[in-house]
C-alpha cells in the first residue's frame, strides 16, 4: 500500500448525491467535484525546528478538504483514484 511522506495524506472522494433535498436530479455535467473525503493513509508528520509534528487527521477520518487548494494531486493506485494531499489543506475533520 501507499504510504505518504511528512504531512500528506491520501484520500478518496466521498461522492455526493445526485438528487436535491426537493427530489431535482442533477446531471453528471453539471456536478461539481466533491470536496468531502475518507482518510485512507497518512504520512509521518512535519519536522519544524528538530521536532516531530504529527498529523491530525487519522485513517478512516472523514475530511472536507479546500476545493482549489495547490497540493491536491489526483493519483491512481493499483486502478483506484485517489487524492494525495497536504494537510494544511484540510478544512476539518466531520
Amino acid at each position: 500500500m501507499f504510504k505518504p511522506l511528512h504531512n500528506y495524506v491520501l484520500l478518496t472522494r466521498i461522492e455526493e448525491s445526485n438528487v436535491t433535498a426537493g427530489g431535482i436530479i442533477i446531471p453528471d455535467t453539471a456536478k461539481e467535484k466533491p470536496v468531502r473525503g475518507r482518510v485512507v493513509a497518512v504520512g509521518e508528520g512535519l519536522i519544524e525546528n528538530g521536532q516531530k509534528i504529527p498529523l491530525s487527521v487519522k485513517v478512516d477520518d472523514v475530511v472536507l478538504f479546500a476545493k482549489w487548494a495547490s497540493s491536491i494531486n489526483e493519483v491512481k493506485i493499483d486502478g483506484n483514484d485517489y487524492i494525495l494531499i497536504k494537510e494544511s489543506d484540510i478544512l476539518g475533520i466531520l
